[in-house]
């Protein structure tokens, strides 16, 4: 009896953490985090937190994002203030919108750079309306000496990880983007162990919830001040965040797309697709030595050895062009590899409408036309202007054949042209020669030759698992809206069954477009219909043609009529009436606003009437 009561009680006893009271003292906030190593209390208790050497706090509350906030894109580029290093500064520019810190998914050391915030003369609009709500603006505008200044920055809710990023001069920050701010000399290794794995250790023992409060960061145990390593080490590993981050269009500093960089096109699409992504690889295996090497600091310094390596999975080196965080862990390596390939090739894709529609061009890095109501002669001018952009942009560009202001821009001098109109059909047939599936295959053979275009459409279309005018037609849009977070800056006309498709550029909208799209497009695309119709009833009769041709006629003949049918109805419901109202949008607004004034013309987004995001 008493062997078996023996047995039960060492049973029981390693189930068991044996913790003082007193130890849970050292801790801030008293916290009961029972399995906290006697190492890890010890350094709550001996080291200085960071508030010793940097300000930790949260900033700006709008209190109506909808109303203050936008992504970037939305607006025109020329009305944001990018890089203003005071509130002085930011005064005296004029500009309205500023970059804003808002927090974000899972991502380290640098990105998460989207959104805009107004705050146009320092703040009056939102200065008014705090005062009308609350009676009190600091209710929601909290520590504006800090606006503008470096900082590290942090999502105030995370899903699993928690991320610190370094964000540069020039952004406002609010609650779920709380920040740390410091001398320049300790930004390094402030950013550092918050990067490491040994912060989310220690943010557990002071708050178990996914929720990391300013107070958390704060109270946080920091050995390391200065470091001339961890500073080195923290300028590689921004220079390979930062250019991760700026290689897609969604960053602000995008130049072009890395299929056109001479240090990796090759005439075949595949060979170039291939030399990128052993480009990647090596950059996401550099960036976990990186991170490991940075583990490896941190964890002698604090003295966890013992406890700790400095081991750091695939997934959580997150750089985009990493399949490995970006898609997620529970797939295999073919999996991960097909969904990257998928991707880059639509971010070609879109990178090709972008040039299409003037907001891009290869004969020059960076946007093109991205204010309201630009026009193709705005295009052109711009692309005479000097390149200024810096060499880290030029190292990504295409051969520059406009770069001076000794000739005037034509046509026939780029390399391939912007659409004149602003208005891009995209439909199932040749119906237009501006028909984007037939603008993409001249993008192609501009970019990669004529020698090798079967060739490299053919692995376009592999990667995408289907022809190209069927992934415009029922893909593009979704991809489109995926990539932009619902705020698309490409626009689709649609008929109610999709028969008739025509994108624009909501920066070259004008009072006519709709006019245009009218006129040029679908009535012209019904006249077609109505020809291939009577071309189709005509064989359906004919003595010369076969049965079996004179059924398909027949069916052909009730699918068109069908089609026209629908055609009608959208002219007449919605179109006609649309054109003549002339709408006027304003980009400061945002696509919110802007994208329901056209109701059931434009295809509908889910979720873009909600009142709140």
């Amino acid at each position: 009896m008493s062997n078996d009561s023996t047995k039960t009680s060492d049973t029981v006893e390693k189930h068991f953490f044996r913790a003082s009271a007193a130890d849970f003292k050292k801790i801030p906030g008293n916290p009961i985090a029972y399995w906290a190593s006697q190492k890890l209390y010890k350094q709550f208790e001996d080291l200085h937190p960071i508030s010793t050497i940097a300000e930790c706090c949260t900033g700006l509350q709008t209190s109506d994002n909808n109303k203050f906030l936008r992504s970037w894109w939305e607006v025109n580029s020329s009305n944001i203030g990018f890089g203003l290093s005071s509130l002085e500064k930011a005064a005296d520019s004029n500009f309205k919108w500023y970059p804003y810190n808002k927090g974000g998914g899972y991502r380290k050391w640098y990105g998460n750079n989207q959104f805009i915030v107004n705050w146009k003369n320092n703040g009056e609009e939102l200065y008014q309306f705090a005062r009308k709500l609350y009676g009190s603006p600091t209710r929601i505008i909290k520590n504006t000496s800090y606006y503008f200044k470096p900082s590290i920055t942090w999502s105030f809710i995370s899903s699993a990880y928690f991320g610190a990023r370094f964000s540069k001069a020039g952004f406002i920050f609010d609650n779920a983007g709380a920040s740390a701010f410091s001398e320049e000399r300790y930004f390094p290794a402030i950013g550092a162990f918050l990067c490491s794995k040994i912060a989310p250790i220690m943010l557990a023992l002071l708050n178990p919830t996914l929720n990391f409060q300013v107070g958390n960061i704060a109270s946080l145990p920091l050995i390391i001040k200065e470091s001339k390593d961890i500073t080195n080490l923290v300028h590689k590993v921004l220079s390979r965040c930062e250019s991760d981050w700026d290689s897609y269009e969604t960053s602000w500093d995008f130049a072009s797309f890395p299929f056109l960089s001479p240090c990796y096109r090759q005439p075949i699409l595949n060979d170039t697709y291939q030399k990128l992504r052993a480009y990647w690889q090596e950059m996401t295996q550099e960036m976990q030595r990186l991170e490991e090497e940075n583990n490896r600091i941190f964890i002698n310094a604090y003295g966890l050895q013992d406890e700790l390596t400095s081991d750091v999975p695939l997934n959580e080196i997150t750089l985009t062009c990493n399949p490995h965080y970006r898609y997620g862990n529970n797939k295999t390596e073919a999996e991960l590899e097909t969904l990257l390939l998928a991707d880059t090739i639509c971010e070609f894709i879109s990178y090709a409408v972008g040039c299409m529609f003037g907001r891009y061009a290869l004969d020059k890095s960076g946007l093109i036309l991205a204010n309201q109501g630009e026009t193709i002669e705005d295009y052109y001018k711009k692309l005479q202007e000097p390149q200024t952009d810096t060499p880290e942009h030029k190292n990504n560009q295409t051969d520059i054949r406009v770069n001076s202001c000794s000739f005037v821009v034509q046509k026939s001098d780029v390399l391939f042209p912007a659409d004149d109109d602003n208005v891009i059909p995209m439909l199932d047939g040749d119906w237009f020669t501006d028909d984007v599936t037939e603008r993409f295959g001249q993008f192609l053979k501009v970019t990669f030759g004529d020698a090798h275009y079967e060739e490299n459409l053919k692995f376009i279309e592999q990667a995408l698992g289907k022809d190209i005018r069927k992934y415009f037609l029922k893909d593009f849009y979704p991809d489109h809206l995926k990539r932009y977070k619902k705020r698309p800056i490409y626009w689709l006309f649609s008929s109610p069954k999709g028969t008739f498709n025509a994108l624009i550029y909501m920066h070259r909208y004008r009072p006519d477009t709709v006019s245009v799209v009218l006129n040029d497009y679908l009535r012209e695309f019904r006249t077609k219909l109505s020809a291939h119709k009577n071309h189709l009833e005509a064989v359906s009769i004919s003595s010369n043609a076969s049965a079996g041709e004179k059924t398909k006629a027949l069916k052909d003949i009730e699918n068109h009529r069908k089609m026209i049918d629908e055609l009608d109805v959208y002219e007449r419901e919605v179109l006609y009436p649309l054109a003549t109202e002339q709408v006027e949008i304003d980009l400061d607004d945002g696509v919110k606003v802007n994208y329901q004034k056209f109701g059931e013309a434009l295809k509908k987004i889910p979720g873009l009437a909600a009142k709140e995001d």
